[in-house]
Formats: C-alpha cells, sequence, structure tokens
C-alpha cells in the first residue's frame, strides 16, 4: 500500500449499540476480500477508554475472547487498574500502531464509545502538548511576557510547588488539600484555562501545568494562537467513518437488558475485586497508581460499591437501578458529543476541500427481540438492505482511492438526514475555552479547600434548584433560588472560578 494514502475506518457511536460486532464483522470480511483490495489483512484497535485495562471484561463490556473469531483487538487489557492513561497517551499509541500496520499493508478498524479520542485521532494538532522534562524546564531561559507577572506574583508556598511538581496528579480523595494547592496554582498562572476544570480534576490540573514549565507560556495563549492561524482541517487518515446509530427509545429497554448480563457473568465480582486493589493500595504512598481513576471512573463500580458496603435486597435494586440510568445517560453524552463536536469537525473538512465520509448506519431495528442476536446489522434498513456485504463493497471503494462514487450520507435514510443535519458550530480550540466553564457555589461550599464547583449552563440552574442547595440557602437567609455570590473584583454576581492567591477567598 502506498504510505501517500492512508486509509482507516472508523466505528463510534453509543454503548451497546453493536460497534465491535461490527468491526467482527467487517474485519472478517475484509480479510476474505484481501485480493480485492491492497492490504493483506483487518485488525480492530481499541477506541475505548475503559477497555485498555486489563482483565474486569464484564464492567468494560469487552467483546469475549472467543467471539473475537481471531480478529485482532490492539491497545486493549494493557493497562492496570489504577494506572494513568489519557487522551494523548492513546493517540501516539494509535498512531504509532496505525504508521506500522500501513506499513505491513494491513487496514486499521478503529472502535470504540470514546468519541474524544476518536475526534482527536482523526483531526491532528488540537491537543496541547504536555510532554514534560526536568531537563527542559532546567535549561529554560525565560518566561513569556504574559506569564512572567503571574509567577513573579506567587505566594511562597505556591512558587515552591510550581518550581517542584508532582510526577503524578494527587489523589483528590486521598489528598484533597494537596489538589486544591495544584488548582490554586493553575488557577494564579492562567485563570482562562482553569475555568474549564474542577479542582478534583486533578490529572488535567497538573498536565496545564506541566505545559506551562515545558513552553514557558500560558495553556490558554497558545490554545488562542492556534485559533488565529490557519486551523488545520485535514484529518490525519483517509478515513471512512461509521455512526452505528439507535433511537434512546429503543436502545433504552436494550441497555437495561445488558446491564441484567453483566450481573449475570460477575460484575459484583469484579467490583469486589476493584475495591479489595484499591483498599491494599490506599495507604501505600509509594504506589504512583491511583486508584480512583482510570477504570474506578466506570459505570457500575461507584453504583455497586455502595451496595457492597452494606447488602441488602433493596440496596441492590438501588445500586441496579443507578446503574441503568448512568448507562442510559451516558448513550444521551455521547450522541450530544457525535452531534455537537466530531460532525461539526466533519463539515468543516469541506472548507478545504477534503472528503471526509461520515455515514450513519440506522441499528434501531434488529432481526430478532432477543437482545443476544448479535447479526442484526445484517439488516440494517436503508444503508444495508438485504445483502449489507455487497452493499459494504460500495463504501469500501474509498479506501481504495476511488471515493467519489460514494453516495451521500445524508442521502441514505430520513434518520441520517435528520442527525447529520447539525447548526454550523466554531471548532476552533478557543471554543474550549468558552465551554463547560465552573462556578463555585459559596453556599454549598462548607470548606474554602473543598469549593463545590458545578458546570454553568444547566447544570448550575439544576444545582441552585436542588434541594440540598436550597436547604443551604435557607439556613444562610441567601434565598431559595440564587447564590448571591460576588466576583473577585468585588461586584455582585455569579462567582466564575478565578481564584487569586491569599485567604479571602470567597470576598
Amino acid at each position: 500500500m502506498a504510505l501517500s494514502f492512508r486509509p482507516i475506518v472508523a466505528i463510534c457511536g453509543t454503548t451497546g449499540v453493536g460497534k465491535s460486532k461490527l468491526a467482527i464483522e467487517l474485519a472478517l470480511h475484509l480479510n476474505k476480500s484481501s485480493a480485492k483490495f491492497p492490504w493483506r489483512c483487518a485488525k480492530v484497535i481499541n477506541a475505548d477508554s475503559m477497555q485498555v485495562y486489563s482483565g474486569l471484561d464484564v464492567i468494560t463490556n469487552k467483546v469475549p475472547e472467543q467471539e473475537r473469531l481471531g480478529v485482532p483487538h490492539l491497545l486493549m487489557d494493557f493497562k492496570l487498574p489504577g494506572e494513568q492513561y489519557v487522551v494523548g497517551d492513546w493517540i501516539k499509541d494509535a498512531v504509532k500502531l496505525i504508521d506500522e500496520m500501513h506499513r505491513n499493508n494491513e487496514l486499521p478498524i478503529v472502535v470504540g464509545g470514546t468519541a474524544y479520542w476518536m475526534q482527536h485521532l482523526i483531526f491532528p494538532d488540537r491537543l496541547v502538548s504536555s510532554q514534560t522534562s526536568a531537563a527542559s524546564y532546567a535549561t529554560r531561559t525565560g518566561w513569556s511576557e504574559e506569564i512572567q507577572p503571574a509567577i513573579s506574583s506567587l505566594p511562597p508556598e505556591l512558587f515552591s510547588l510550581f518550581e517542584n511538581l508532582p510526577q503524578d496528579a494527587p489523589s483528590a480523595k486521598l489528598s484533597p488539600h494537596e489538589a486544591f494547592q495544584l488548582y490554586s496554582l493553575l488557577s494564579a498562572l492562567d485563570p482562562d484555562i482553569s475555568r474549564r476544570w474542577h479542582w478534583k480534576d486533578t490529572r488535567k490540573v497538573l498536565r496545564n501545568l506541566e505545559i506551562i514549565r515545558e513552553t514557558g507560556r500560558r495553556p490558554s495563549d497558545i490554545i488562542l494562537e492556534q485559533s488565529t492561524r490557519h486551523l488545520n482541517v485535514k484529518t490525519r487518515f483517509h478515513t471512512l467513518c461509521f455512526w452505528l446509530y439507535a433511537e434512546l427509545s429503543e436502545l433504552g429497554d436494550r441497555l437495561d437488558a445488558r446491564v441484567d448480563d453483566m450481573i449475570s457473568q460477575g460484575l459484583i465480582d469484579e467490583v469486589q475485586r476493584l475495591r479489595q486493589l484499591a483498599d491494599t493500595h490506599t495507604t501505600d504512598h509509594s504506589q504512583s497508581n491511583d486508584y480512583t481513576l482510570g477504570i474506578y471512573q466506570s459505570i457500575g463500580y461507584k453504583e455497586f460499591c455502595a451496595y457492597l458496603e452494606a447488602p441488602s435486597d433493596s440496596s441492590f435494586q438501588r445500586a441496579l437501578e443507578r446503574m441503568k440510568i448512568s448507562t442510559r445517560q451516558y448513550a444521551k453524552r455521547q450522541i450530544s458529543w457525535i452531534r455537537n463536536k466530531l460532525i461539526p469537525a466533519v463539515e468543516e473538512t469541506k472548507s478545504n476541500e477534503q472528503y471526509f465520509p461520515f455515514y450513519l448506519l440506522d441499528a434501531t431495528e434488529r432481526t430478532d427481540a432477543s437482545h443476544r442476536d448479535l447479526r442484526w446489522y445484517s439488516r440494517i434498513p436503508f444503508e444495508f438492505p438485504r445483502n449489507w456485504r455487497k452493499t459494504l463493497n460500495k463504501h469500501l471503494v474509498f479506501l481504495s482511492q476511488d471515493w467519489h462514487s460514494l453516495p451521500d450520507p445524508k442521502c441514505l435514510s430520513p434518520t441520517a438526514l435528520r442527525l447529520l443535519s447539525v447548526e454550523a458550530k466554531d471548532v476552533k480550540p478557543t471554543s474550549m475555552l468558552e465551554a463547560r466553564k465552573r462556578r463555585v457555589c459559596a453556599v454549598c461550599t462548607l470548606q474554602e479547600d473543598r469549593p463545590v464547583m458545578i458546570e454553568e449552563g444547566a447544570e448550575w440552574l439544576a444545582h441552585q434548584h436542588s434541594r440540598t442547595h436550597r436547604k443551604l440557602a435557607s439556613k444562610r437567609n441567601l434565598g431559595r433560588h440564587s447564590c448571591n455570590l460576588r466576583e473577585p473584583d468585588g461586584q455582585a454576581g455569579d462567582f466564575l472560578i478565578c481564584f487569586r492567591p491569599g485567604p479571602d477567598l470567597f470576598t
């Protein structure tokens, strides 16, 4: 295969919709048809942030080994619980692996529900590098004009922290004071970027501080520079993407049944093992792993931890219901990301005269009422009527560099037209600075170094009307529906996160 043409197939979609099964069937079909295409075989690359962890096959919903039918699954089962593995790490590993596969005339099929990872793999140069070394910091000759005053005005304890950043992010649960100190440092050096993070997001906070030390600049200034120059809207690879979609009204029942299956397959035993592993290492500060992150954020762990602490029929039913609700909510967030983030980025490629075929496959209907039917996609309406392999070959001509004959993705079905038609959105990096800002609720904050942070917008409004907030507000005579906070400059209003060093944090 000519290295100038570097194709990948990407499969994204919600949890429980059948992405992995489709990837396996696709790989098998391509392997049988290898004589028609310029590659020897196809392999699957995992793009699910939970499935990188070894073992724990039930809670991470991995396809059992026997159901993979001999198709290699890469970047799966290679990290230990508690190890930190973030988007930048995965992209580096995925790009290296894809390059190697292309040299070996192998076709990568990237599949997973972590659309954030998928998007940054497809679109390069949209992550700020955070590769830091002690040597680069030691040889730094100066700082940017924007950040030098902030560094000079740091109080001694924060300046000392900046000079001696921890190698690993502290646990907000085990070391909340250290976690908040790290956040206070970032807020003092780059308030614009700090507004995006909760103080408990210690990995993200630390990475931004590492960027400052590595580059001598504020991350927000780097993002601004990326936006002012011509944004690279070209994809990293020649990508053919399939969005596997099912209407939430139908998918909900499948997800509930899937959770029931996970319970019968041993999910509670896996949660118990994870708890034991975390408890064993909690007091061992020599361990660099964080047993509150990674796999410990997976759906099912938090919900059933409470049950294991006080087992009973009622607590089991509460945990089961919470897990089903969390799974449905996660599916909604996955769809929201694809429509609000990924598709606008795909549309942006058209301004660069680059063709990025992005197809929606409607998986709402199934051939069998049983949720164990793994071959529902053989009769996906519109896109794959009757003989899906024959129709699939028409799409795969793209991978032979003949993509001009592909149909318009929006014309394949009414569902495709409805969901692929989205409003134009700003995909420049600066848009991230305005998104998901955090606010401190002074009413609900009982300790200054443990502030209650809420994302502005719908979550902030919901919080204001929550029972806990209204109860505390009533006790403090601050009103039932508003916080009546103060800005850092003393003006009344909602308090955006913009901490300044010093004891008067909320005045």
